[in-house]
């Protein structure tokens, strides 16, 4: 009997049927036992988001300061398992804190340890660089990891801001103003993750996971835009800076978390539109270099 352990934390239930989906070759199956453990912090997060909270946990979601969780039973504590699942979300281009603040418990290494996991994110878009974050967390509790799976928002990125906006704000999945795209991953593509677990399945009973990332990525497991990973870049340079600013100054971090508003504002409407300009033009001159960067982010 193989064991298997599927990690989550989803605020809107999007990601939880991501999961879900995923699990579901597993759940099929007489020789695995699926567990699920959801991740709770010990102060929830707010969902529908109000504006304070939203751009207030800006600072410590991209420093990756962790917060309190409930710790996992102690049926899962004592589990050896073959496999997990680690099922994530994206604030401000890096793993939420929820997600995070697990990757850094202390328990996490107990169950990590020398396991395979598959990272699976759902996303508006931008998930490369939360990924790498992803990837040195793994590696601190010595997680080894064979599969990943990035789902995203395929509208169009300014779109995709309106519209993810909305669904955060009024916690209502929509069409906003009535005429808009539905937000988040298609529901279609969520329905169709449930091919994602039968290719893994294979790999688990055996064993071995050598090219299981290939098939994934062979069957869309990885939706790679080569503009949104250079503005994935760039953004996280300046974020860099803006939340060490917030940080370093507590007395000024209302008026500053302000002013990161209007600059987030700014980068999304005014300056994205210029870097994908920029970047489509620098494509023929750049063409190989986005090929090995596409090999590298779609592998693990």
């Amino acid at each position: 009997m193989k064991n298997v352990l599927v990690v989550c934390y989803s605020q809107s239930g999007q990601l939880k049927e991501i999961a879900d989906r995923v699990a579901n070759a597993f759940e099929k199956s007489e020789e695995v036992q699926v567990t699920y453990y959801n991740l709770c912090p010990a102060k929830p997060f707010p969902f529908p988001w109000d504006n304070d909270s939203f751009f207030g946990v800006f600072p410590e979601t991209f420093l990756q300061v962790p917060t309190q969780l409930e710790t996992p039973s102690q049926e899962i504590l004592n589990t050896k398992y073959d496999l997990v699942l680690l099922h994530y979300q994206v604030w401000y281009l890096t793993p939420s804190i929820p997600f995070n603040s697990f990757l850094k418990s202390s328990f996490a290494r107990k169950l990590l340890y020398d396991v395979p996991v598959i990272t699976i994110s759902g996303s508006r878009n931008m998930w490369a660089y939360a990924q790498e974050k992803v990837k040195v967390l793994l590696k601190d509790v010595g997680a080894r990891l064979v599969g990943n799976i990035a789902l995203t928002d395929r509208n169009i990125n300014l779109v995709s801001v309106i519209t993810v906006v909305d669904w955060m704000f009024s916690g209502k999945k929509r069409k906003a103003y009535g005429f808009m795209p539905l937000p988040g991953v298609k529901d279609k593509e969520i329905k169709a993750s449930d091919r994602f677990g039968a290719i893994i399945l294979p790999y688990l009973l055996k064993g071995s996971y050598e090219n299981l990332q290939q098939e994934l990525v062979q069957n869309g497991a990885v939706e790679y835009r080569w503009f949104l990973v250079s503005m994935d870049k760039k953004a996280n340079k300046m974020f860099r800076i803006w939340s060490h600013l917030i940080t370093k100054n507590p007395g000024k971090r209302r008026l500053l978390l302000k002013f990161f508003k209007g600059y987030l504002f700014s980068a999304i409407w005014f300056l994205s539109p210029i870097v994908h300009l920029i970047e489509f033009i620098l494509y023929p001159i750049r063409y190989f270099s986005i090929r090995k960067e596409k090999k590298y982010f779609q592998g693990v």
